[in-house]
């Protein structure tokens, strides 16, 4: 019993100093990190992803972009590409039925704008 007690009283003294610490050094990391922070360049993007929603009309680039490959690959990549990315985006393994349809759509565009086909 008296152990208990003595391990609650550590307890409360470690949770009371670590409060303590936080209150007299927590606004100067808070003041460092927002200078950190306003340094950075205004327009920096740090994401590899595209930004930005679908436009109303597919284009070559925004196929290229969706299969991530070049506007103007070989019909294998073309193939290739929407094969990874249907795996792992398919409304039957709890993907976007959306998504899927422009991923569709943009090898069927992608497809359909090269010389020579149908």
């Amino acid at each position: 019993m008296a152990t208990g007690l003595i391990l609650a009283g550590l307890g409360l003294a470690t949770v009371g100093f670590a409060g303590r610490y936080a209150l007299r050094y927590g606004k100067f990391a808070q003041q460092t990190l927002k200078q950190q922070l306003d340094s950075l360049p205004a327009g920096a993007s740090f994401s590899k992803y595209y930004k930005g929603g679908f436009e109303p009309k597919m284009s070559k680039r925004e196929a290229g972009l969706i299969l991530g490959v070049s506007p103007s690959a070989s019909k294998a990549k073309i193939k290739e590409a929407h094969k990874r990315i249907m795996l792992l985006n398919h409304p039957d393994r709890d993907g976007s039925p959306y998504l899927a349809a422009k991923i569709n759509e943009a090898k069927d565009y992608l497809d359909n704008s090269r010389p020579g086909s149908s």
